[in-house]
């Protein structure tokens, strides 16, 4: 029995570690495949136009990063630095709004018991079934009899009306906020802007890394919007400076350059998610702890 207890236990073992292995190299061959494109990017920003064109793919990065950073940040036709510093402005101002002002609302449906609280939560649901382009074109002409294009308000001020974030915000707090720590707060003297500003938001830090994350991206890579409402070349932001470099004629474009300036562009989101991407996974080993 002992020899038959044995050898089911080492069939067992083998079999985990089998699909363990078929796991780890099933997950390496996809991590590859994901990095391959962000290891192409990076080469070919090394690269002149010429190169690229005759070789096409290369391993090893060349010479020319330094020239093409300067052509890119030298151009007097497309200032990339302007462009880089608006979408600095814009993107981590619609995180603040999305995210502060989202949680403030969540924290609202989810500890006040008022009439109508139902309706208002299936409303902002409601809204996020509304794609962006059915209310472009009016919010462009309002901003236009408002004299608000070629500014950087109206691209920053939307982001308070967020019902996605709102609507993931208000999950997390039903399932991680009891109500009991906000009853504590009043009892201790605590004023509600209190208790949100110095209890509430620390417990939501996981979420609001997420979100903050999501709203980055999206903000940061709008070009729709952003196009419709700046036409001054010095406060356009930077997904239009990429979409004008793409776009020169025939005889002066460099895809060396293009490489460069998508380089360039994703180069704050991978340092906005390596930032925040600790308090993510923070949040799933203090759930998995709670659990």
């Amino acid at each position: 029995m002992a020899n038959k207890y044995d050898v089911v236990h080492n069939e067992r073992k083998f079999w985990l570690n089998f699909r363990r292995t078929v796991a780890y190299i099933v997950l390496t061959l996809m991590c590859i495949l994901c990095l391959f494109f962000f290891y192409i990017m990076l080469i070919n920003c090394t690269r002149s136009h010429l190169e690229i064109q005759k070789s096409g793919f290369a391993i090893l990065p060349s010479d020319q990063f330094i020239t093409n950073l300067t052509a890119i940040l030298n151009d007097p036709n497309i200032p990339m630095w302007r462009g880089l510093i608006n979408s600095l402005i814009v993107s981590i101002g619609c995180v603040f709004c999305s995210v502060y002002f989202s949680a403030m609302t969540a924290y609202g449906c989810h500890v006040y018991d008022f009439k109508g609280r139902k309706f208002a939560f299936n409303f902002i649901l409601l809204i996020m079934t509304i794609p962006t382009q059915v209310t472009a074109l009016g919010f462009v002409d309002m901003m236009r009899n408002w004299k608000l294009t070629d500014n950087l308000l109206p691209l920053i001020v939307p982001a308070i009306a967020a019902p996605t974030v709102f609507f993931f915000m208000k999950q997390y707090m039903d399932s991680s906020l009891p109500l009991d720590i906000v009853e504590a707060a009043r009892i201790d003297g605590a004023n509600e802007f209190r208790t949100f500003n110095s209890i509430i938001l620390p417990i939501l830090k996981p979420a609001m890394a997420v979100q903050a994350i999501f709203t980055f991206v999206s903000s940061w890579n709008n070009y729709f919007t952003r196009n419709l409402l700046i036409t001054k070349s010095n406060m356009k932001t930077l997904p239009i400076m990429v979409y004008m470099w793409r776009c020169k004629d025939f005889a002066s474009i460099s895809m060396g350059h293009i490489y460069m300036v998508i380089t360039v562009s994703i180069l704050p989101v991978m340092i906005i998610y390596f930032c925040l991407s600790k308090f993510i996974v923070g949040g799933v080993t203090l759930g998995a702890v709670k659990g």
